[in-house]
C-alpha cells in the first residue's frame, strides 16, 4: 500500500449498548435542533445589525426564544389542504424533505476516535457511527431530501410550487456534480471516504490550505444545495409568489423552514470535516495546549468552526441580491463543474506524482508545464478558429409578440418587445377630459366640433 493513502481502522465502531446508542442518537438530533433555534435568531439578528434594525427582543432574554415562539405559533396554526392536491404525496412530502436533513450527522465526528468520553459511566467515541463509506453515504441522503421539495411542487396541484419543485431539481443536478469532484479531491488527499479518517489526515496541515479550490468550491455549492441566498430560486418571492412551499401552511410549512436549516448545519458540519480539521483545536491554540484535542474540548472546537460557516450563510443573504435563474445555471454548468473537473484532473496527478516519490519541484515542473501548454494551445485555437475570416454580421432579431400564445410571456436573450405607443402627456389628458379645443389626436378632432363643423 502506497505511504500516502490512509489505513482506515474503525475497530471501535458498532460496539457500543443498545441504550448508549440511543443516547448518542438522540444527542444528534438535539444538537441539530438547538443549533437550528438559535441560527434561526442569529440570523435575523446579525441580519438586522446589518441593516441598522433592532431585530428580534421580545421572547425571552435579548430575544433568544423568538424562534420557539414562531416553532409553537406554526404548530397551533390551522392546517390546510388544498382542493387539487394529491393528499398522500403532499403530506408526504414535508417528512421526505426533512427525515434525511437529519441523517447526514450520523457519521460526523465530534471528536478523535481514538480519545474516548465516559458517558454513564460507559467508555465511548464521540461519533454515532461511521463507514469506509461514509462521504458517500452523506450524498446519497442529501440527493433523497431533494425529492420531497419535487414532490411537494407537484403534488400541490398549483403552477408556481410546479416550477419551483423543477428548478429544485435542475439545481441539485447542477450543483451536485462539482460537489461530488470537490469531494474526490479531498479522498485523493486522505486514501479515505471514512469521515474520522479524513480528519486525522489532516492532524499536519488542514485540507482548506492544501485544497483551496476544492474548498471553495464547495462552499458555493453547499450555498445552491441549500436553496440559500443568492441562490434560493426554488422559493423565490419575486417571481413564484412563494415557491413549492406556496400551498403549505402550520406544521408542514414549518417542517420545510426545518429541513432548510438543518441542511445548513449539516454542509457546515461537511465543510468542517473535510477541510477546517473537524475537532481539531485551531493552530495558535493546538501548539501551546496538549490538552486542546483531548477530553470534550473537541466539541467546543467543531461547534465554534460550524457556527463560523452558519455565520457565512448570513453574511451572504445579508449581502447578496438573487440571482437570475439563467445566471444560476450558466454558474453551475459553465464555470464550477469546469472548473472542478480540471482542478481534480491535477490534484490526481499530484498525488500520482507524489506516490511515485517525485519532489515536489519536479511536480510543479510538470503540472506548471502542462497548464501552461494547454493555455498555450487554446490561446493558439482562438486565434485561428475563423482561419483569418471576420465574423459574420449578426442576423436582425426575429419580431417578437408577447401575446402570441394568448398570455403576456418576457422575452427572451436576443428578443425585443415592441415599442409602447405614445401615451398622452398629462396636459392632454386634462385638455381631453374638459372638452377643450386643443384635443385633436390622429389627424380628427373631438366629437363635439366635428358636429359644430
Amino acid at each position: 500500500m502506497s505511504p500516502y493513502v490512509a489505513a482506515e481502522d474503525l475497530s471501535m465502531f458498532g460496539h457500543d449498548p443498545w441504550w448508549l446508542v440511543v443516547v448518542k442518537a438522540v444527542f444528534c438530533f438535539a444538537f441539530l435542533m438547538v443549533t437550528v433555534l438559535f441560527s434561526i435568531v442569529w440570523e435575523r439578528k446579525v441580519v438586522a445589525w446589518m441593516q441598522l434594525r433592532i431585530g428580534p427582543n421580545r421572547h425571552g432574554p435579548w430575544g433568544m426564544l423568538q424562534s420557539l415562539a414562531d416553532g409553537v405559533k406554526l404548530m397551533l396554526k390551522e392546517d390546510l389542504i388544498v382542493k387539487r392536491a394529491d393528499k398522500v404525496v403532499y403530506v408526504l412530502a414535508p417528512i421526505v424533505a426533512t427525515v434525511p436533513a437529519f441523517m447526514a450527522i450520523a457519521v460526523i465526528p465530534f471528536g478523535p476516535a481514538g480519545n474516548e468520553v465516559s458517558i454513564f459511566g460507559q467508555r465511548t467515541t464521540m461519533q454515532l457511527t461511521d463507514l469506509p463509506i461514509a462521504m458517500l453515504y452523506i450524498l446519497a441522503v442529501a440527493s433523497i431530501g431533494i425529492y420531497g421539495i419535487v414532490l411537494a411542487g407537484w403534488s400541490s396541484g398549483s403552477t408556481y410550487p410546479l416550477l419551483g419543485g423543477l428548478r429544485s431539481c435542475a439545481q441539485m443536478i447542477s450543483y451536485e456534480i462539482a460537489m461530488g469532484a470537490a469531494f474526490a479531491s479531498v479522498f485523493l488527499y486522505s486514501g479515505s471516504m471514512s469521515t474520522s479518517t479524513i480528519v486525522e489526515q489532516q492532524q499536519d496541515r488542514w485540507y482548506i490550505l492544501l485544497l483551496p479550490v476544492s474548498f471553495v468550491l464547495y462552499v458555493i455549492t453547499m450555498v445552491g444545495e441549500t436553496n440559500r441566498a443568492p441562490f434560493d430560486m426554488p422559493e423565490s418571492e419575486g417571481d413564484l409568489v412563494g415557491g413549492f412551499n406556496t400551498e403549505y401552511s402550520s406544521i408542514k410549512f414549518a417542517l420545510f423552514m426545518l429541513a432548510e436549516y438543518v441542511n445548513m448545519v449539516t454542509v457546515s458540519a461537511v465543510s468542517t470535516t473535510l477541510f477546517l480539521g473537524g475537532w481539531r483545536a485551531p493552530w495558535p491554540i493546538s501548539t501551546f495546549w496538549e490538552g486542546a484535542n483531548h477530553g470534550w474540548w473537541p466539541m467546543l472546537w467543531f461547534v465554534l468552526k460550524v457556527q463560523l460557516l452558519l455565520f457565512f450563510f448570513i453574511w451572504l443573504r445579508g449581502t447578496l441580491p438573487r440571482v437570475r435563474y439563467d445566471q444560476l445555471m450558466k454558474l453551475g454548468w459553465k464555470v464550477l463543474i469546469p472548473v472542478s473537473v480540471t482542478w481534480l484532473m491535477l490534484v490526481a496527478t499530484v498525488r500520482t506524482l507524489r506516490n511515485e516519490n517525485y519532489d515536489f519541484a519536479d511536480i510543479f515542473l510538470y503540472v506548471g508545464g502542462g497548464a501552461l501548454a494547454l493555455l498555450v494551445l487554446s490561446f493558439v485555437v482562438d486565434m485561428f478558429r475563423n482561419g483569418g475570416k471576420s465574423a459574420p454580421a449578426p442576423a436582425e432579431p426575429a419580431g417578437f409578440d408577447p401575446m402570441a400564445g394568448g398570455f403576456p410571456v418576457p422575452p427572451l436573450p436576443g428578443q425585443e418587445l415592441p415599442p409602447v405607443p405614445r401615451r398622452r402627456s398629462r396636459q392632454e389628458r386634462e385638455l381631453v377630459v374638459s372638452g377643450g379645443t386643443d384635443t385633436v389626436s390622429d389627424g380628427s378632432r373631438d366629437g363635439k366640433e366635428a358636429s359644430d363643423g
